[in-house]
């Protein structure tokens, strides 16, 4: 008696089999590249945070918009090159949306006082109920 009659009579049905290994081996590929790029897509702009503590961010369940100054005092709305007036002029229209849109203040450590104080101004005037500025845990 062959090998299929012998299934047949005992009832059983044949079985498929397909091998794991290789999908298993790109999923592991693709978790371990995720991991390595996502802080580098979550940075921005590169800047020196000054040290201090921290309390919890105004980010509770919606994307907070960062506002970024670099050591050079050029001024970032999300990680786009903004003027002084293009931040008001954005802020404005984003508090006029919503007033209690959350709004980050990056400053680079080796900024004088001025300049980020000059952003913190601006965000102000525009009626942002709500910033927080970034520093990084002591």
């Amino acid at each position: 008696m062959s090998l299929r009659r012998r299934r047949r009579i005992r009832g059983e049905k044949p079985k498929a089999a397909v091998d794991m290994t290789s999908l298993i081996d790109l999923t592991f590929l693709l978790l371990v590249t995720f991991i390595v790029t996502l802080p580098a897509l979550e940075q921005g702009i590169s800047i020196m945070l000054p040290q201090a503590k921290t309390d919890t961010l105004p980010t509770k369940d919606r994307k907070a918009n960062t506002v970024t100054v670099d050591a050079a005092g050029r001024i970032f709305l999300n990680d786009r090159p903004v003027s002084r007036e293009e931040l008001e002029a954005s802020l404005k229209a984003m508090a006029a949306e919503d007033p209690d849109v959350p709004v980050l203040v990056r400053g680079d450590e080796r900024l004088d006082y001025g300049s980020v104080m000059d952003v913190v101004k601006i965000i102000y005037k525009c009626a942002i109920r709500k910033m927080a500025l970034v520093t990084v845990e002591k």
